[in-house]
């Protein structure tokens, strides 16, 4: 009986931190809207600590998969198929941190969620840019793609930067004034811009695959919601960077960031609704043909939040009630896709079967992007 959870870790793969993102993202982006009423600061504050919870148990996980299934680990990197979600690892850390200032002060006090947002953000900094760099040399060097393989999943570890500069800001208040802040202003924007360019490579490649070799397969469907993510992140960083940069920067600058935020977000966000559209026409049609759960689903919940945290952020700096309402509603569907995603989940844990090797497909790409074990 002990050596039962042995070969389940074997296969608990790097998407697993995807979980850990999507519930983090539901107490964040209800923390951002502009609602309150009785309850609500409960129930977020409870979804944080599911999402501390959570990232706790799959670092755990994750850390006995390295140490008792090395081998697997290794193939992992070497797979493209899996390899881009060590990008996730990344993100996981900078949801949870970012929800502990903005939602979990309220549980464990102000200082000690400065501290841990603070200990998490310079971590998922540090292994964003690291997976950044390393992921797309991987597949440069030791990944072998054919020209149809563009998968949305490629997003994944170079977006994670674009997390840190739309959560960095929040520290900005708490660092020294002068060069600190300064600092911590324009290197946000450097990572804001590190990930909108790579993206910007990115994006071409994935709707030229869709074009010219159709639909994805079924069970990688939903991950076409992850192009959300860098367009609705964007759209956050660049509106809390404007809401901090006052006495932070010179202010001719802090006079610009302000104004780009809502020239920038605005545009962004209509192109966002507009893939939401085509990516939930795309589900729609793959649920028609029978997809079946996966723990691709979880691509329905933390790019979702990108987008209610953008849409709040541009409310707030243009007073429309209209961009509240969008927030609002793309909030309903957040939740409604994570408490689906996490049923799901969690059945799955139960019975085994997510745990459990995958079984033959006939397409082997799409066993390992689904599954990735």
């Amino acid at each position: 009986m002990s050596e039962q959870p042995r070969p389940r870790l074997r296969h608990l793969g790097p998407n697993w931190y995807a979980t850990v993102m999507g519930t983090a993202i539901v107490a964040s982006a209800g923390a951002a809207l502009p609602l309150h009423g009785p309850g609500l600061r409960g129930a977020y504050e409870t979804v944080w600590a599911l999402a501390a919870l959570a990232l706790l148990t799959v670092l755990a996980a994750r850390a006995g998969h390295w140490a008792r299934h090395r081998d697997q680990a290794r193939r992992h990197l070497a797979d493209p198929a899996v390899a881009p979600f060590y990008g996730c690892l990344a993100m996981a850390l900078l949801a949870v941190g970012g929800a502990t200032l903005s939602v979990g002060s309220g549980v464990i006090g102000e200082r000690a969620a400065l501290a841990t947002d603070a200990v998490l953000w310079v971590s998922g900094t540090v292994i964003g840019l690291g997976a950044a760099a390393a992921i797309p040399y991987l597949m440069v060097t030791r990944h072998r793609i054919a020209p149809g393989d563009a998968s949305p999943v490629w997003l994944l570890p170079v977006v994670a930067p674009m997390v840190s500069a739309a959560l960095g800001p929040a520290l900005v208040p708490h660092l020294p004034a002068g060069q600190w802040r300064e600092a911590m202003v324009l290197g946000c924007y450097a990572l804001f811009g590190l990930s909108l360019l790579a993206t910007l490579v990115i994006l071409p490649l994935l709707f030229a695959r869709l074009v010219h070799h159709g639909p994805l397969p079924l069970a990688l469907t939903p991950t076409l919601f992850l192009v959300l993510g860098p367009l609705g992140q964007s759209t956050t960083a660049v509106n809390n960077l404007a809401d901090v940069a006052q006495g932070a920067v010179p202010a001719p600058y802090a006079q610009a960031m302000a104004g780009f935020a809502v020239l920038y977000g605005t545009p962004v966000m209509g192109f966002a609704l507009l893939w939401l559209v085509l990516a939930a026409a795309m589900v729609v049609r793959a649920f028609r043909g029978g997809m079946g759960f996966a723990m691709t689903w979880w691509a329905f919940t933390f790019p979702v939040g990108t987008c209610v945290t953008g849409a709040a952020a541009l409310a707030r700096h243009t007073g429309l009630h209209a961009l509240t309402w969008l927030a609002v509603a793309l909030y309903v569907l957040l939740v409604a896709a994570w408490a689906v995603a996490g049923a799901r989940t969690l059945a799955g844990v139960v019975s085994g079967r997510l745990l459990a090797a995958p079984r033959p497909a006939p397409a082997a790409l799409a066993s390992a992007m689904a599954r990735t074990t």
